[in-house]
């Protein structure tokens, strides 16, 4: 491979990382034919991708592996251990070349309840569904016996291998074992428990391993307080105990479910021009086929319209066989022998809203990719939000915002902050001096700030800003208006970023009366415009500042006759400060000035000493 086609290929994989997202979820690396070589599993998919192409990774098969990928592929899931299960599911399918040596292939155990005439309930490795139900599979067999160990407390399934029967049971053919005797078991192989009241028992075990735990913890929240009425006390804890184990309980995957075999999913992601499908494909109740594609569209194409075309095409280029297609709503196709599901609920609806997710992701991600590629893209998208939102006659391309600082009304300044294009723009910042306000009045000068600010600006004949953005509520928007509009005539849209009581910004407000905008405090929008009120308040806080210690410089060095800018310069460069030069002997200040001002600044600082 030339070098420049390694820091190519590098270089679109680095990009690809770059956009992944900080989700739980299984990823794919392919060679140059598009095969898939490795298989791995990460809580956070953007670190765990990443590491591999740090600078510093030292290990030999790490770096063997890395030079070998051309495309990386990922699902995202809901948890860590979906990851876990996705992955074991895509090895079995595919085998990939560096995956051999690290997997050992083994099955994760499921929880079976069998077929026979009194069902029982065990934990196995093997699937063999004409024999029973199988729930799961579980990743950490703890929590399965943990399930185990519940069921077993609550409804005492039997747990001998006899192949009972009905005949067998009516006519008195078995006899008890050491499990009813130690009241494991309450005997239905000899009617001590009717097989009405088994069956009951055994079908709220399966409601619990479906996960669906609410009317079973209804129940023994009910009896749990009926015990306690009772002063039954021990045993309304030992209740309380199996409560809480409900309670607990996680239920199944839904990445994975035996009860769903051979079924393909799909889902559709829009934006105005581009549509993003979703593909799964499920085998043995196992996800092994996970691709999102996108569609550029034509014609103003319907969700039907490209879902059919998406349904012929994919299961064309899968060669899948499935005789159900689960999608999120009703179409108009006719496959033959093929059945259209649209669920509401249940494992074949959490599978829906699983390839839904990674459908959003995707599209999240290549809009990501995009604005990395384009810069300029994600500064128009968030000023058309921007516009939107507002309502604005034009995208706001310059925004302007105002902050005052002062202490008690002394060395009162203002700043102004210019944004173009949602970014900084420093050469266009301005500091201002209060001129005609006397105390700390912050209305009043931000009042005179804008009405300086924009009276030039017009005088100049130079632009004006799109929208105005105060470092405050109502009170400074008003002020703001009063400047713009009523003395100025100018109509420039103003805004402004309100506080809560711990002085965190959490609203943005809009319009006179001013109204609040709906805006999220965690988007990307909401945060560019924190960052111009920071910006501002920070701006102004430094021009503060330094206007400050001239003043304090000025009232003590400049004060003494006989010592110029340059003397006092010297002075600063070699002490430091005026604390140091205050303390400073005869002889030090000789050194540095020469005796005569040596002698001058000596007697300006020790006068009251005589």
């Amino acid at each position: 491979m030339k070098k420049e086609e390694d820091e190519a290929r590098l270089a679109k994989l680095k990009a690809i990382v770059a956009s992944l997202p900080q989700k739980p979820g299984s990823y794919q690396y392919y060679d140059a034919d598009g095969t898939i070589i490795y298989v791995g599993k990460a809580k956070n998919l953007k670190a765990r991708v990443s590491s591999y192409f740090h600078t510093e990774v030292d290990r030999f098969k790490t770096k063997v592996l890395v030079s070998k990928i051309w495309d990386i592929s990922y699902t995202v899931v809901n948890s860590e251990e979906d990851a876990l299960l996705l992955e074991n599911a895509l090895i079995k399918k595919y085998n990939p070349r560096y995956n051999v040596l690290l997997k050992d292939g083994k099955t994760y155990p499921s929880i079976c309840i069998t077929k026979e005439y009194l069902p029982r309930i065990f934990p196995t490795r093997t699937i063999n569904k004409k024999g029973g139900t199988y729930y799961g599979p579980y990743s950490h067999v703890g929590s399965m016996h943990a399930i185990l160990e519940l069921i077993k407390k609550l409804y005492h399934p039997r747990t001998c291998k006899q192949p009972l029967s009905e005949e067998g049971v009516e006519g008195g053919k078995y006899q008890v074992c050491l499990e009813y005797h130690i009241k494991n078991c309450a005997g239905p192989c000899v009617k001590k428990q009717s097989w009405e009241d088994y069956q009951k028992n055994i079908s709220q075990a399966r409601e619990i391993l479906k996960g669906n735990t609410r009317q079973v913890l209804r129940e023994m929240k009910d009896e749990m307080m009926q015990l306690a009425e009772e002063l039954r006390f021990e045993e309304a804890e030992e209740v309380k105990r199996r409560y809480l184990l409900v309670d607990q309980f996680v239920s199944k995957s839904e990445v994975v479910s035996h009860n769903i075999d051979n079924v393909d999913v799909l889902s559709i992601t829009n934006d105005e021009k581009t549509a993003f499908i979703n593909y799964i494909h499920v085998s043995n109740g196992q996800i092994n086929q996970s691709f999102t594609f996108e569609y550029k569209k034509r014609l103003e194409e319907t969700d039907e319209e490209l879902l059919q075309l998406a349904i012929v095409e994919m299961r064309e280029r899968f060669k899948s066989t499935a005789k159900e297609i689960i999608l999120p709503e009703e179409i108009d196709i006719d496959l033959e022998g093929v059945t259209i599901t649209v669920p509401l609920r249940g494992d074949k609806k959490t599978l829906l809203d699983l390839s839904q997710m990674n459908g959003k992701q995707y599209k999240f991600d290549r809009l990501k990719q995009a604005e990395k590629l384009n810069p300029e893209q994600k500064q128009v998208r968030l000023m058309k939000e921007l516009q939107d939102l507002l309502h604005l006659e034009k995208m706001p391309y310059q925004i302007e915002c105002f902050d005052n600082s002062n202490i008690s009304g002394t060395d009162a300044v203002a700043a102004c902050v210019v944004f173009k294009k949602m970014k900084p723009s420093k050469q266009d910042y301005r500091k201002y001096n209060i001129k005609t306000v006397v105390g700390p009045d912050d209305y009043a000068s931000m009042k005179e700030v804008v009405f300086r600010r924009y009276k030039r600006l017009i005088e100049e004949e130079q632009p004006l800003p799109d929208l105005i953005v105060a470092d405050g509520g109502k009170g400074q928007m008003e002020v703001i208006r009063q400047a713009i509009q009523d003395e100025l005539g100018l109509d420039i849209p103003i805004a402004g970023l309100a506080k809560d009581n711990r002085h965190r910004t959490n609203e943005l407000l809009y319009g006179f009366p001013a109204r609040v905008i709906g805006l999220k405090t965690d988007s990307e929008l909401f945060r560019i415009l924190t960052h111009l009120q920071d910006e501002v308040h920070r701006f102004a806080i430094t021009f503060h500042r330094e206007k400050r210690s001239k003043r304090a410089l000025h009232s003590e060095l400049d004060s003494i006759k006989g010592i110029g800018p340059k003397t006092r310069d010297e002075l600063l460069n070699a002490l430091k400060s005026v604390k140091k030069i205050r303390e400073a002997n005869l002889e030090t200040l000789s050194d540095l000035i020469g005796p005569a001002k040596a002698e001058i600044v000596f007697q300006y600082f020790h006068q009251d000493e005589k």
